[in-house]
């Protein structure tokens, strides 16, 4: 992973909605610059979401995402309505493309938007066909209370307004930082990060990257060791350091060897609230005292992936939860977007640190687990509570 890449989970996901052959695939194509997805005349030639990376003029790294038409009337339409729904979880920034007179459909996915605080831009595309896209853009204003750019992907007319009303969007969003709340210029920050199985041979995970950069970024003074070298590292130091991060597997053995001034956290943690609702998760973890034989517990990755020998999700987590809890709890696990519409056949739900996810996506699943009274916690808050250190970490 290059220290100057940008992950997808931290951009802006910017998603378009409208009608079949309303001309998405046209606008995404105009946006990017590229031929991303399929352009034709026909309708529904987008099925499933396309994702594209790009960097967008004014705002920087983000994802444009693509969805088949909301109207899709066709023998699995009523999937990719769904599959269009789900995108919604991710999304930053919509923009919700009009062509004609009827929009009746079009309000009832403004409406879900908007129960969402999902930002709205909504487009009137192809003005270079429509006869009267003033008289349109009226009765759009009226039923909507939205002010629809008029554009045209085709003729490449008005897609810097697009560009413009996206920036303007974008400059209201707060960009967290994964450390600042815990240092200051000139700290020096020990990271505690075993090379295991789960990290590809020559590159480091993706949350150790970030949270090096955002260690840099800060000012900090980076000093980086496997498990194994900590109590070497610190006696080679002519002061402790000011905080140490660790990968949430080794923490009780790092925490029993750190220095009484050295405040103490872990990866996972740190992402509990870059990425989603600190308080939510530290109260889903108390839950676990409560579990009992018989109980279910889901475990959501966010990334896919072969399980492996000594997985932290699939495997040291659930033997965790059997030893200190009850052997008798049926563990289950998820990865990707396979997250259950459906929560309530479950106890507890364990997420991990979400680094692959933006936060908005992170965030929804929090709320469909408030919504269900099922609660959740993230993996580094689990295992520094069935640690008997949560009190005792920084968060």
């Amino acid at each position: 992973m290059n220290l100057n890449e940008s992950p997808r989970g931290n951009r802006i996901h910017i998603g378009l909605f409208g009608r079949t052959n309303s001309g998405k695939s046209s606008i995404m194509n105009a946006l990017t610059g590229q031929k991303v997805a399929l352009v034709s005349e026909y309708k529904g030639t987008t099925t499933d979401p396309v994702y594209k990376a790009i960097e967008l003029h004014p705002i920087g790294p983000c994802v444009i995402i693509d969805t088949a038409g909301f109207d899709d009337e066709s023998l699995l339409g009523a999937h990719r309505v769904e599959a269009t729904k789900k995108v919604l979880d991710k999304t930053d920034i919509a923009l919700v493309l009009l062509t004609n007179e009827d929009i009746l459909q079009e309000k009832k996915w403004i409406n879900l938007l908007q129960e969402k605080n999902i930002p709205i831009i909504p487009i009137i595309n192809k003005v270079d066909v429509i006869l009267d896209v003033d008289s349109l853009s009226t009765k759009i204003k009226k039923e909507t209370s939205l002010n629809p750019i008029q554009v045209s992907a085709k003729e490449q007319i008005n897609l810097d307004k697009i560009r413009e009303a996206i920036g303007e969007i974008a400059g209201s969003f707060i960009e967290p930082s994964i450390c600042a709340h815990l240092v200051k210029d000139g700290d020096v920050v020990l990271l505690v990060m075993p090379q295991d199985i789960q990290a590809p041979k020559g590159r480091l995970i993706l949350p150790q990257v970030q949270t090096i950069r955002d260690l840099l970024d800060n000012k900090c003074i980076v000093l980086s060791v496997t498990a194994d070298k900590v109590s070497t590292t610190l006696e080679k130091l002519k002061a402790p350091p000011q905080l140490i991060i660790t990968d949430s597997q080794v923490f009780p053995e790092v925490y029993a060897i750190k220095p009484k001034e050295s405040r103490l956290t872990s990866f996972s943690v740190l992402f509990s609230r870059y990425k989603g609702d600190i308080d939510a998760f530290t109260q889903g973890a108390y839950w676990l005292d409560s579990l009992k034989a018989g109980d279910k517990v889901l475990i959501a990755e966010a990334c896919s992936h072969n399980p492996l020998d000594g997985d932290i999700g699939r495997v040291k987590l659930p033997a965790m939860i059997h030893k200190k809890i009850h052997p008798d709890i049926t563990v289950e696990v998820v990865s990707g977007n396979d997250f259950p519409e459906n929560l309530t056949p479950y106890t507890l739900i364990i997420h991990c640190g979400s680094c692959m996810f933006n936060r908005k996506h992170v965030l929804s699943r929090i709320e469909q687990a408030k919504a269900q009274h099922i609660p959740i916690t993230n993996y580094g808050i689990a295992i520094a509570h069935m640690n008997g250190i949560l009190d005792k970490i920084e968060k």
